[in-house]
């Protein structure tokens, strides 16, 4: 990562930032040197660095802080590292503690310890790089296909987009995995209108809705007499998707005996109406999706294994689920409320601080479609302006715990490792944010401060 991360250094004396410049060339960093505030913005216009590091005093008129916050509305992923004298660490402190974009990424103290400023760098180029490679992944996505309702910018959201992109174009069958409530469908809408297929039908059938019995029908059709009831020749929804997409929603509740003729239809095109003997052929692209473990399915017999490899011919999409995620949290709360609004005719526009942190920390098993239950349901029985611990339901408002991100295996660590995981998860929860993070911890923030220095957090 090093060799391609650009780090602008800004010190007015020039020996000092001579040193601070060669030390870092010597670990691969590309550095630019430069002497005032005035100079360091004119570089930044030129070439956005990925880390600038920057002297909280300088000579002339543009200090250090006029420096981070022209590096930030220049490039917001630019991050800053300020360097100050003893005495005047609170200065650079109250530069960490924004919640704005111009918030400071760390502070060095004068003199400079040259293996600390090493490691900071390192640590702020690695996160400015994620954040350039997120934002270019996601003009890149924005600009060309539309994922409309697919909200986040979690690694793994960008990831499963980037895929989704890419299968689009295909005419292959897709299988997407995914919790209840996860989004499976929208993720099968995008496939659709990111393809070719565009403008042409998209047909969903609900595989565990529909009985044995009558599935054959929706799927295939049938003709005028084939059972008691068949008044008319009607369509399935094959034919009714032709040139479109058809969407088999919780595919592993199929029975058998339709899993077969399936197959059939997947390998051969063909599909034979209940009742009649003359097969026709459609055009369709298939995409199933499942909450089970289809595996599992396959070793008890459950579903046919020619099947499933035939669905997984391209590899599976997996919907994370939204405890995986929880830095979407936000977001998705605000899609939310703004949804509530357009259709209640309301006008909240925030959450308090306290009914985020509740939403991040409950553990969600329905996935974002409780989420969205959640927020409409507050938006219509609030009663201010914005949603208060007040308006929660009873099980989110008794929630107190922190849900971990994955399933740490805590035997063996020392007690100090267990405080170390813990406080890395709850700053990865509030996105960074130290003041949050803090108050979450129900710790004061010189004692967070001390404790990311003292486990080389910062």
């Amino acid at each position: 990562m090093s060799d391609t991360a650009f780090v602008l250094i800004v010190e007015d004396e020039v020996a000092h930032g001579e040193a601070i410049a060669e030390a870092l060339r010597r670990s691969n960093f590309a550095c630019n040197l430069v002497r005032d505030g005035k100079e360091a913005i004119e570089s930044i216009k030129q070439r956005p660095p990925d880390v600038v590091i920057t002297d909280y005093k300088l000579g002339g008129q543009i200090n250090g802080m006029d420096v981070l916050h022209h590096a930030k509305k220049l490039c917001r992923e630019t991050e800053v590292i300020l360097m100050t004298a003893y005495g005047n660490e609170a200065l650079a402190r109250e530069a960490l503690s924004r919640d704005s974009d111009d918030r400071a990424y760390d502070y060095l103290i004068k003199p400079i310890d040259i293996e600390l400023l090493r490691d900071k760098v390192q640590r702020a180029a690695r996160q400015a790089v994620r954040a350039h490679e997120a934002r270019r992944l996601r003009e890149q996505i924005d600009s060309t296909f539309d994922f409309s309702g697919i909200i986040g910018s979690a690694d793994s959201i960008l990831r499963l987009i980037k895929r989704v992109k890419k299968l689009a174009r295909s005419k292959s069958t897709v299988l997407i995995v995914g919790e209840t409530g996860t989004g499976k469908e929208l993720i099968a809408q995008a496939l659709h209108l990111n393809s070719p297929r565009a403008g042409k039908p998209f047909k969903v059938l609900n595989c565990a809705a529909v009985s044995e019995t009558l599935l054959e029908s929706e799927l295939f059709g049938h003709v005028k007499g084939a059972f008691t009831g068949a008044v008319a020749d009607r369509h399935g929804l094959i034919q009714s998707a032709d040139r479109g997409t058809l969407f088999l929603d919780e595919i592993g509740d199929m029975p058998l005996p339709m899993q077969a003729k399936l197959l059939r239809t997947l390998d051969t095109g063909e599909v034979l109406p209940v009742g009649s003997n003359d097969t026709r052929y459609f055009d369709v692209r298939f995409v199933a999706a499942t909450n089970h473990d289809l595996n599992e399915l396959v070793r008890t017999g459950a579903f046919r294994e020619d099947l499933f490899y035939r669905l997984h011919a391209h590899g599976a999409i997996h919907i994370p689920p939204l405890r995986e995620r929880r830095e979407d949290i936000p977001a998705l709360v605000e899609h939310f409320m703004q949804q509530a609004n357009t259709e209640n005719d309301t006008t909240f526009e925030s959450a308090s601080p306290e009914v985020m942190r509740k939403l991040m920390n409950y553990h969600w098993p329905g996935n974002v479609r409780e989420l969205r239950n959640v927020i409409f349901r507050m938006c219509i029985e609030a009663e201010q302006s914005s949603l208060t611990v007040e308006d929660l339901p009873d099980s989110l408002r008794a929630s107190t715990d922190i849900v971990p991100i994955g399933p740490p295996n805590l035997a063996g660590m020392t007690m100090a490792d267990v405080e170390k995981l813990h406080i890395m998860n709850t700053l990865r929860m509030f996105g960074g944010n130290r003041e949050r993070t803090a108050k979450a911890l129900g710790i004061g923030a010189r004692t967070l401060y001390r404790k990311l220095r003292d486990y080389g957090l910062r």
